[in-house]
C-alpha cells in the first residue's frame, strides 16, 4: 500500500530519511476508498481492528467489513440528507461505529468532528454554533444523551440525533438504520467527490485558555500520518498497534486509523470506562500487541505493577508523547523490560514534527529531531535563531513547504490563525533547545515558564528531578505569584504508595530537587492531593491547578 503514495519506503539511516522520504499526494485523495476499500478488494479478509471492552465483549474487524459497514452507514446518512461538506459529531468513545462513521462521512465528503463524551451542554452549544453542525451520533450514555438533547434548542442547525443502540423518542436509532441500509454505497463523482483541499476533519482543541480553537484539515491529512505510524511508531504489516487514546481526540488520528492501516498494521482498540494498569497490561499480553502508544502519564502507572509478571514477547517497540518524558520514568521502563521508550512531538495542528526514529539512539527527555518535510527551528523572543542550548519558541517554516498533514488554519477564525503563523512560520506555542547534536529539549508552553527572580524555570526539569524520588507518583510544576521575586515554584504532589503527606516528605522533596538540579529551580510550595486534573487524553492540566490558586 505504501509504495502508491511514497517514492521510497525503506532508508538506511536518518540522514537518509530526510533527504528521500517524499510523499505522493493523488489527485482527489480519499482515505475511505483509495485505502480501506482497495484492501477491501485486494485483501478483504486482513484484519483492520481488534476491540475489547471491560465488559469481557470483543471483536474483529476485517478491511473487508470495514467496507461493509461504512457504506452501509454512508447509505444511511444520505438517506437523511447529509452531504458533502456537512458537519457531523461522533461523540463516541471507543466504540468501533466510530470508524464505521468516520469512512462514511469520508466517503460522502461530510466533515468529521469528533468529540469527548466530557462535554457539558455548553460545550455542545458552543460546537453547534460555531461549526454549523448538522448532524450528532453519540454513545447510550444517559449523561451525554442529556446534553445534547439541552443543547439541541439552542442549535438551530442540528437537524438529526442518532443513537447507538437503544431506541430512544427523537433519537433515530442508529444501530436499526445501519442495519436496514444498502451495503453498497456509489463513489460520488464530479462535483459531489471531495477534493484534497477540502475539510475532512474539524478538531475543537482543548486549549489551555479562551475558547476551544477548530483545526481545519484536509482529505489529504491522512498521508501526513505515514511519518507517524510507520517510521515513528515502526508499525509493521499484519501487527497490531495500540495507542491510548478517546476518539474525541486528535491523538486517536495519530494512533487508531489513518498511519496504521496505510502501513498495513491493524489496531487495538480497548474500550474502558476507568483506566486501571493492571488490565490494561492484561490487553496487551492477551491480544500480542506488536507496538504500543501512550502518554507519559500511563507509562508512570505501569512502571509501578510487576511488568515480570506478564509476557510482552510479542511488543517490540514502544513510543511515548503528549507530554514530554522525564528520563527516571524511560529508564525504569527500560530495566524492566529492555524496550527503549522513542520520544515524539507534535499538536493537533500536524502530524509528528519531532521525534526519535529507529535510526537514532534516544536520549531520554529528548523529543528527538526533526522530521522530513517540516523545517523546525527555534526562535528567541526577538525572532533570531537561538543557539545551541538557550531556550526559545520551536516553529515550522512553511514559505517554501508546508508539511503534508499541517492544518489549513483555525475554521472561521482568520484573526487567530494570523496570530499564530506569521511570514510564512508557524508559531507552536511550545518552548525547548537545542542541543549539540540537534536533538529538542521540551522546556513546556510558551505560558507555562515559570519567571523567578529574573530566571525562566521550565516546569519539565523540575518534574523531572521529582520524579526520580521513590516517594513522586506523579506531580505537577506551576507558578504563583510572589511580591518579591515575581513568581515562585509550586509542586503538586500525588505521593506513591506507603507514602504519606508531611511537612517533613515536603522538606526532603524540596531539598531532593536542590541536590538533583539547580537549588534556585526548588519548589517553594508543595502540597500533596490525591489526582492531578487532566483531559481525558491524560495530559496534566497545569492551568486548572494555577487556576484554583487564583481562586484560593
Amino acid at each position: 500500500m505504501l509504495e502508491n503514495f511514497l517514492t521510497k519506503t525503506t532508508f538506511d539511516s536518518y540522514q537518509d530519511f530526510i533527504e528521500n522520504f517524499k510523499i505522493r499526494i493523488p489527485e482527489n485523495f480519499n482515505f475511505a476508498f483509495d485505502v480501506v476499500d482497495e484492501y477491501a478488494r485486494t485483501e478483504p479478509d486482513k484484519i483492520a481492528m481488534v476491540w475489547c471492552d471491560d465488559k469481557a465483549g470483543e471483536a474483529k474487524f476485517t478491511f473487508g467489513q470495514m467496507k461493509y459497514y461504512s457504506d452501509k452507514v454512508a447509505n444511511f446518512f444520505t438517506s437523511i440528507g447529509i452531504g458533502k461538506g456537512d458537519p457531523v459529531m461522533l461523540i463516541l468513545k471507543r466504540r468501533y461505529e466510530y470508524w464505521f462513521c468516520t469512512l462514511a462521512l469520508n466517503k460522502i465528503g461530510a466533515i468529521t468532528i469528533p468529540a469527548t463524551h466530557l462535554l457539558s451542554t455548553k460545550d455542545i452549544v458552543y460546537r453547534n454554533n460555531t461549526a454549523d453542525v448538522k448532524m450528532i451520533v453519540c454513545v447510550p450514555d444517559p449523561e451525554v444523551v442529556q446534553h445534547v438533547e439541552e443543547a439541541e434548542a439552542k442549535s438551530p442547525t442540528l437537524m438529526h440525533k442518532a443513537l447507538i443502540g437503544p431506541t430512544r423518542a427523537g433519537w433515530l436509532n442508529f444501530t436499526k438504520e445501519m442495519e436496514k441500509a444498502s451495503d453498497i454505497f456509489i463513489k460520488p463523482q464530479g462535483n459531489n467527490a471531495a477534493r484534497n483541499d477540502d475539510i475532512m476533519l474539524l478538531y475543537f482543541t482543548s486549549g489551555t485558555t479562551g475558547m476551544p480553537k477548530m483545526v481545519n484539515h484536509n482529505f489529504a491529512y491522512p498521508l501526513g500520518h505515514i511519518l507517524t505510524a510507520k517510521y515513528w511508531q515502526n508499525v509493521k504489516d499484519n501487527g497490531i498497534h495500540f495507542t491510548i487514546a478517546d476518539t474525541g481526540w486528535a491523538k486517536s488520528a495519530w494512533g487508531k486509523i489513518y498511519g496504521q492501516w496505510l502501513s498495513g498494521c491493524a489496531v487495538m482498540t480497548y474500550d474502558y470506562d476507568k483506566f486501571h494498569p493492571k488490565n490494561l497490561l492484561h490487553v496487551i499480553e492477551k491480544y500480542s500487541i506488536t507496538s504500543f502508544c501512550a502518554p507519559p502519564t500511563i507509562y508512570r502507572f505501569l512502571i509501578k505493577e510487576d511488568l515480570t509478571k506478564y509476557n510482552f514477547h510479542h511488543l517490540k517497540y514502544c513510543v511515548v508523547a503528549g507530554e514530554p518524558l522525564n528520563p527516571e520514568v524511560y529508564k525504569q521502563f527500560f530495566d524492566a523490560t529492555g524496550i527503549k521508550l522513542m520520544e515524539g512531538f507534535g499538536q493537533t495542528e500536524c502530524t509528528v514534527a519531532v521525534a526519535t526514529y529507529p535510526w537514532m539512539e534516544p536520549k531520554p527527555g529528548s523529543m528527538g529531531k526533526p522530521s522530513p518535510g517540516y523545517d523546525i527551528d527555534i526562535l528567541g523572543p526577538d525572532g533570531k535563531v537561538c543557539e545551541v542550548g538557550e531556550i526559545g519558541q520551536i516553529v515550522i517554516h512553511t514559505d517554501n513547504r508546508k508539511p503534508v498533514g499541517m492544518f489549513n488554519g483555525y475554521f472561521r477564525d482568520d484573526e487567530l490563525t494570523k496570530k499564530v503563523w506569521q511570514n510564512g512560520i508557524y508559531y507552536t506555542g511550545d518552548t525547548a533547545w537545542r542541543d549539540e547534536d540537534g536533538y529538542y529539549w521540551f522546556v513546556g508552553r510558551a505560558d507555562d515558564i515559570i519567571k523567578s527572580s529574573g530566571y525562566r524555570i521550565g516546569p519539565f526539569e523540575v518534574e523531572s528531578a521529582l520524579l526520580e524520588h521513590p516517594a513522586v507518583l506523579e506531580c505537577a510544576i506551576t507558578a504563583v505569584p510572589d511580591p518579591e521575586r515575581g513568581q515562585i515554584v509550586k509542586a503538586t504532589i500525588v505521593p506513591s504508595k506507603n507514602y504519606h503527606p508531611s511537612d517533613e516528605l515536603a522538606k526532603e522533596l524540596q531539598e531532593h530537587v536542590k541536590k538533583v538540579t539547580a537549588p534556585y529551580k526548588y519548589p517553594r510550595i508543595v502540597e500533596f492531593v490525591t489526582d492531578l486534573p487532566k483531559t481525558i487524553s491524560g495530559k496534566i492540566r497545569r492551568v486548572q491547578i494555577r487556576d484554583q490558586d487564583q481562586i484560593e
